[in-house]
């Protein structure tokens, strides 16, 4: 493993993340066939992968922002979760695929779903680039996962820092 610039080591390369992203395409595209997914985009975390995954899809689709915390600034969730940016287009009878950076407690994306199936989508699955399933405090289905990851603070690759760090092209961790 080798170190990232004033980092801890870096846990997942730019190519094992790209190398990645085209399988979960892959998978999107052939689960999908025939459909225009609608593709949510879970901000801030998430908009690298969500970038990188909507162009490898290859297939008409449309895409939408949301953004939830329950972090703020900090590095431990605080369990409360606010929508602080929601969705600019209708979901009902949609396709949508929920994409986010991380499933750490599950607490977030368990407010999530239950937040956008109220609004009536025709399905609705979750792609994310990561997963702490050490964490989970509510499971969560993720049908599109990158990485199961061991209980460390990552950033890189979208996930921030202190808000610092998201362009990094690499998943590292603090030593």
């Amino acid at each position: 493993m080798s170190l990232a610039p004033g980092n801890g080591p870096v846990q997942i390369t730019e190519q094992q993340v790209q190398a990645r992203i085209q399988e979960i395409a892959a998978k999107i595209r052939e689960d999908y066939r025939g459909m225009e997914p609608h593709l949510i985009c879970v901000l801030n975390g998430a908009f690298m992968f969500h970038t990188d995954l909507v162009r490898a899809l290859d297939m008409p689709c449309t895409i939408d922002f949301l953004q939830a915390s329950s972090y703020g600034n900090a590095k431990q969730s605080s369990g409360e979760v606010r929508i602080v940016k929601d969705l600019q287009f209708p979901i009902s009878d949609r396709h949508v695929i929920l994409v986010e950076d991380i499933v750490d407690t599950g607490i977030t994306m368990n407010y999530l779903l239950h937040y956008l199936e109220g609004r009536g989508p025709k399905t609705l699955k979750i792609a994310a680039l990561l997963s702490k399933p050490s964490r989970r405090k509510v499971e969560i289905p993720v049908e599109y996962l990158g990485f199961t990851i061991p209980d460390a603070f990552v950033y890189g690759y979208g996930l921030d820092r202190a808000q610092f760090d998201r362009n990094l092209p690499f998943i590292t961790s603090q030593e």
